[in-house]
């Protein structure tokens, strides 16, 4: 029994092996210099290539300073897979690397190992030659030559920048051209009209007052119509008298602007008056009698007459007209 065990254990090495070694028979690993002779300080590559089947896999060997003494790497490239066209079965990985040397003299890289599944495979060796810099010692020692001394003139300057300056012409040309036609364009008369003075405000609002009198809105039941109007009236003259805002203002906020005004206290209470009995006709409905209708156009021609301006008066005294 522990013989045919035995026997099962020897079959199963060999066919491994037997399977190990014919696919390492189909791996071939090369080694190929790009330039086999180099001067002191070039560089020239190292390229390790491994003809193998596709599913293979290979690892090769990691360089990192030296290959031999004095022959430096100095870059390590990536893999480079390419598929054999009379195997499609078979590909070819080249791997390279870039190596130099600073001293003169032949360097033998020895065979490097590449690992595969069926073992380790292993390249050729290569020899590297370095060669020092040729000198010829018939010759004499010169000294260094002195830089030469070129002479550039207008001319060559003008040559290299002749397109910066012909732009530089043309747009001198072009503002001279403009110039030229603006002062040739015959001048034309600048007539200036004197302002017309402004009608004064208490002018206007008179005006406007004796055009709502004529209306006659609230004998006509239009009470609340002759309210807005006389308000708007009063409320323009303000504005333009005592330059305060009035518009969209209730009648706190336009007394709130006029208290720092110089207005006598009499005709800051008939003013009141007024602008109250509009807010309560207009929002509350209130039906105030004729007389208070009359009384409100009465105080508000001379509510305008008494506070317009002290200079407006003796420059317009015919307008001081009752409505």
């Amino acid at each position: 029994m522990k013989n045919r065990f035995f026997n099962y254990i020897l079959a199963f090495v060999f066919i491994n092996s037997f399977y190990l070694k014919a696919g390492a028979q189909n791996i071939h690993a090369e080694a190929k210099l790009q330039q086999y002779t180099i001067r002191i300080g070039d560089q020239t590559k190292l390229f390790l290539s491994v003809h193998q089947p596709v599913k293979e896999h290979v690892s090769f060997p990691k360089l990192t300073d030296t290959i031999v003494s004095k022959v430096i790497v100095v870059g390590i490239g990536k893999p480079d897979t390419a598929v054999d066209k009379s195997d499609p079965k078979s590909i070819d990985v080249v791997q390279s690397y870039t190596i130099t040397s600073f001293d003169a003299g032949t360097y033998t890289l020895p065979s490097l190992a590449i690992g595969t599944v069926g073992g380790v495979l292993k390249t050729n060796e290569l020899t590297l030659q370095v060669e020092t810099v040729k000198i010829d010692t018939t010759k004499g020692i010169y000294d260094i030559k002195q830089p030469l001394a070129v002479s550039y003139t207008f001319w060559d300057w003008l040559k290299d920048n002749w397109l910066w300056v012909g732009l530089s012409l043309v747009t001198l040309a072009a503002i001279g051209g403009l110039i030229w036609y603006y002062r040739k364009q015959p001048r034309k008369e600048v007539i200036t009209e004197l302002a017309k003075p402004g009608i004064p405000p208490h002018v206007l609002a008179v005006s406007k007052l004796k055009e709502l009198r004529e209306k006659k809105l609230w004998q006509q039941g239009e009470v609340k119509q002759y309210y807005i109007e006389l308000s708007d009236i009063l409320r323009e003259y303000i504005e333009k008298r005592y330059l305060i805002k009035t518009h969209e203002k209730t009648t706190d906020e336009i007394f709130a602007g006029l208290r720092h005004m110089d207005i006598p206290k009499e005709n800051k209470n008939t003013l009141r008056q007024i602008l109250m009995r509009s807010d309560l006709v207009k929002f509350a409905k209130e039906k105030p009698l004729p007389a208070e209708n009359e009384e409100s156009m009465e105080n508000a021609v001379i509510f305008v007459l008494e506070t317009q301006e002290k200079l407006a008066t003796e420059n317009a005294e015919g307008s001081n007209t009752h409505v």
